[in-house]
């Protein structure tokens, strides 16, 4: 179990050693899902703000790994 999570974590950190903006760049399209929602749609998933939130935590998420990486 251990050994296998340690093998996903070398391969993740490989892939996004050379794609460092990905994340952020993917953080900021769920922003903007999450404000084009805000007129678009209504409901639990507006009224939430889930992916403005998902995209906040993965953007912020991204830039420390791209300065750790």
């Amino acid at each position: 179990m251990l050994e296998s999570l340690s093998h996903f974590l070398d391969k993740v950190s490989s892939f996004l050693a050379n794609r460092k903006g990905l994340l952020p760049l993917i953080g900021l399209v769920l922003i903007l899902v999450n404000f084009i929602l805000q007129f678009v749609a209504a409901g639990w998933l507006v009224e939430s703000n889930l992916f403005l939130h998902l995209g906040l935590l993965l953007a912020i998420i991204g830039f420390m790994l791209a300065w750790a990486l």
